[in-house]
């Protein structure tokens, strides 16, 4: 017996009403206005609840842009913040990954001259 014909007529209406995309089944699973929305938040206008606009940038509020020196200056805070996060490597480490590197290097040349002497031998070996 197949599935379709232990469900019944119900499993052939609900197979039709399927979504057809992601988007269409998350606009399902959210409640509606008014049907238990949460408050302050609304559907929107798209079917998966987000503005067609972009978020509001600090211009946008109607503050006047920064002059340049102090965006630059701010640009290079967050650089240095960002270089403190990163976790440098011990002098043992830079040592062993710059010798994979060379080696990987010169292994990738081997190859690509000796494929190319190859190919050569194999063209002079066809076309004189």
């Amino acid at each position: 017996m197949s599935d379709d014909g232990e469900k019944g007529n119900g499993a052939d209406e609900r197979r039709s009403s399927r979504p057809e995309s992601a988007a269409s089944r998350r606009a399902r699973r959210r409640p509606a206005e008014g049907k238990g929305a949460v408050k302050g938040k609304s559907a929107g206008s798209t079917p998966t609840g987000r503005k067609d606009t972009p978020a509001a940038t600090k211009r946008d509020r109607g503050e006047p842009k920064q002059p340049l020196p102090k965006r630059v200056a701010r640009y290079l805070r967050e650089v240095v913040a960002e270089l403190r996060k990163v976790i440098w490597p011990t002098r043992k480490q830079l040592v062993t990954y710059t010798i994979v590197v060379i080696v990987f290097v010169a292994f990738m040349i081997s190859l690509v001259a000796g494929l190319d002497w190859v190919f050569g031998k194999a063209m002079f070996a066809l076309f004189g």
